[in-house]
């Protein structure tokens, strides 16, 4: 396999994963990561969830309290080294929580593992997913005499 046809298999598993997620669906989640201890996950605001039973079970509570959730992901950074891929990406993400629309971007990393003894499965499966809120940056003011100050 090239280095470009592992890129495009990984981007089709990351796609994947975003599908699930706008799907609301666990089933669907659940097909696209790797079920065991080593698996973890970090949500915006969240601690560090580590086993797929606390990783699935957040899963569960995001979409029992989300009405829909649309993505489009920007700016997609693929690396892969061997059996090991990740890819940095931006998830502008509208949703519906409490019959309240709501945009938000987070900052994602999501790491991937190749699976080559599960045939008919998807080869790479989800292992890490790490979400950070980004924040708008503020406007810039001009520096004044007064806003200076010796450092």
């Amino acid at each position: 396999m090239t280095d470009v046809d592992a890129a495009r298999e990984v981007f089709s598993a990351n796609q994947r994963f975003y599908e699930a997620f706008g799907s609301l669906e666990i089933q669907r989640m659940a097909a696209v990561w790797r079920q065991d201890d080593d698996v973890q996950c970090i949500h915006p605001g969240w601690p560090r969830l580590a086993g797929w039973r606390a990783v699935r079970d957040s899963w569960i509570r995001i979409f029992n309290n989300t009405r829909s959730m649309t993505f489009q992901i920007t700016d997609t950074k693929i690396t892969v080294q061997h059996s090991v891929a990740w890819v940095v990406c931006v998830e502008r993400i509208t949703m519906v929580i409490d019959e309240e629309p709501q945009e938000t971007q987070v900052l994602a990393t999501n790491l991937f593992v190749r699976q080559d003894d599960q045939p008919g499965e998807p080869c790479w499966l989800m292992v890490h997913h790490h979400g950070s809120p980004v924040f708008q940056r503020m406007a810039e003011t001009p520096e004044t005499d007064d806003d200076v100050t010796d450092r």
